[in-house]
């Protein structure tokens, strides 16, 4: 169950690879360089040496950065029990705070991604109080460019609510225009108005909605930056 390969264009990771062997991994990094960029912002090296990217995905931490880049790339997790397998889409997974579709009697045996495609950016974000902190909100992005356009946009959020966050209707948005740090201003703006934070000991409402319109619009300019020169 320890294993990372890549199969038809789509990464597949066992439940017992851990975070700190993914993130060392070759073919994570030249096929799915979000979910690296991700992985630095997890916890701390000692974490990601015993903690798995299946382990995190199944606690469901609204604030983990795993589960959002599982959204954003439109993943999904191989669960079974002692009589059947099937497969869950992201979208369908996460339910509420740590809480998943997953019946008692079921484990993530794998979870799969989506290779990320040519011409595409990626960018992860996040603020915490200290570096390895849970983020207070957190940003994936990935972008498709075509020309100056951009064809395929992809955003989720960590830390804004019961879930990771992701709604389309913002990502066609960007589909068809030209980058501009205006457009990513306006997309941060459109964000930070859709989604439903609380207020806790570590952030209020409307700290979080102010950090999701900064962050997100940084790691759209970075995404599209990636998409000029790849690196």
């Amino acid at each position: 169950m320890d294993y990372t390969r890549s199969d038809k264009g789509v990464l597949k990771i066992g439940c017992l690879a851990r975070q700190s062997r993914l993130l060392d991994h070759s073919i994570v990094r030249e096929r799915c360089p979000l979910l690296t960029e991700a992985l630095t912002y997890v916890g701390y090296e000692q974490i990601r040496h015993r903690g798995t990217l299946c382990g995190s995905l199944a606690h469901a931490d609204p604030a983990a950065e795993l589960p959002a880049v599982l959204l954003a790339l439109d993943g999904f997790v191989t669960v079974q029990n002692l009589t059947t397998k099937r497969e869950v889409a992201a979208r369908d997974f996460f339910k509420s705070y740590l809480t998943t579709s997953l019946s008692s009697d079921e484990m993530v045996l794998e979870a799969s991604i989506p290779e990320t495609p040519p011409g595409a950016g990626w960018s992860f974000t996040e603020f915490a109080r200290r570096f390895g902190d849970f983020a207070i909100v957190g940003v994936a992005v990935l972008l498709v460019r075509e020309q100056e356009k951009i064809t395929d946009a992809r955003i989720a959020l960590t830390g804004v609510g019961d879930k990771p966050w992701r709604e389309p209707g913002v990502e066609r948005m960007l589909v068809g225009h030209q980058a501009s740090t205006d457009l990513f201003r306006q997309i941060g703006v459109e964000i930070a108005a859709r989604i439903n934070p609380g207020s806790d000991i570590h952030a209020s409402e409307s700290y979080r909605r102010s950090l999701a319109t900064v962050l997100t619009r940084r790691a759209l300019n970075d995404a599209w930056q990636k998409t000029r020169n790849g690196s």
